[in-house]
């Protein structure tokens, strides 16, 4: 077994004393709610907890994928839970969110993957906050044109599903995902609702090359992406992926160039960043 990098100074931070986390904390809590924040270990979480965002995880807190680089829990129990829309509603509302990130976990056990629940969760978070831009992290659906479909009807403002990495590493990264399917989710969701901005992410530090990252940069901006958010891969244990290399900061500003340099419109890319970090600030760059 190869001896773990040790992490990097630009990597440390000091955690925040914040009322404010406790309050985000103790909400989502008390309304039996999770979040990918909390799921996956992100080391944002301090700090979104303290500007009072989150990201909602919706259909349960357990994902029929085992993908090697993810925290999440495996194997999904029961059916979704009908009342999760409405809770998650409420919560944005006593949040006072005016932008929103839905996510979920990968629910292959389901037949339309949860599709109908995101749209149930996007409706009810309408009803209760109508002026609030509403971005969705989706799974690739198993490539269900219905189930995408029925996600686009519900009208986001932004839809995102992140590639996560190069072709080479998908089968030790994403072993039950697809590389090209992944792609032809993105150019379906683009091609199907061109007013409707499409984003993915990438994480860096698994062993990927350059080369392979522009070839996978080219491929999002062919498929139709336009916003892309690039992050390093940090281990959440060590059951998980070993990182192979810690990117310092002035390399993911030169991602961030070149990215922009083959088409993106706008490119969030740093060590700390994740899909939905900052993802209000992305969408309100976006061109109309």
């Amino acid at each position: 077994m190869s001896p773990r990098l040790k992490k990097p100074t630009w990597l440390r931070r000091r955690l925040p004393t914040d009322p404010a986390f406790e309050k985000v904390r103790r909400l989502i809590g008390d309304g039996h709610l999770h979040t990918v924040c909390q799921e996956a270990k992100c080391p944002n979480i301090w700090e979104c907890f303290s500007r009072q965002t989150a990201t909602f995880l919706i259909l349960g807190d357990r994902c029929s994928r085992n993908c090697r680089f993810c925290a999440v829990a495996h194997g999904p129990k029961g059916p979704p839970d009908s009342s999760e829309p409405a809770a998650v509603a409420d919560a944005v509302l006593r949040m006072n969110l005016d932008y929103v990130v839905i996510t979920s976990v990968t629910r292959d056990d389901l037949s339309d993957g949860g599709a109908g629940h995101f749209a149930k969760t996007i409706a009810a978070v309408r009803q209760k906050k109508p002026l609030a831009g509403i971005e969705v992290l989706i799974p690739d659906f198993q490539g269900n044109q219905s189930a995408l479909s029925a996600i686009l009807a519900a009208e986001p403002n932004v839809v995102n599903h992140n590639m996560e990495t190069v072709r080479r590493l998908y089968p030790e990264v994403r072993p039950q995902a697809d590389y090209d399917r992944s792609l032809a989710v993105i150019e379906t969701l683009s091609q199907a609702a061109p007013a409707i901005p499409v984003k993915s992410g990438l994480m860096v530090g698994l062993g990927e090359t350059k080369d392979e990252l522009v070839t996978t940069f080219e491929n999002l901006i062919d498929a139709g992406c336009r916003l892309l958010t690039i992050g390093q891969y940090l281990q959440p244990s060590r059951s998980h992926l070993d990182v192979q290399r810690y990117l310092p900061p002035e390399e993911f500003d030169e991602l961030k160039s070149l990215a922009l340099s083959l088409g993106f419109t706008h490119v969030a890319s740093g060590p700390f960043v994740r899909s939905s970090y900052h993802a209000k600030d992305m969408f309100q760059k976006a061109p109309p």
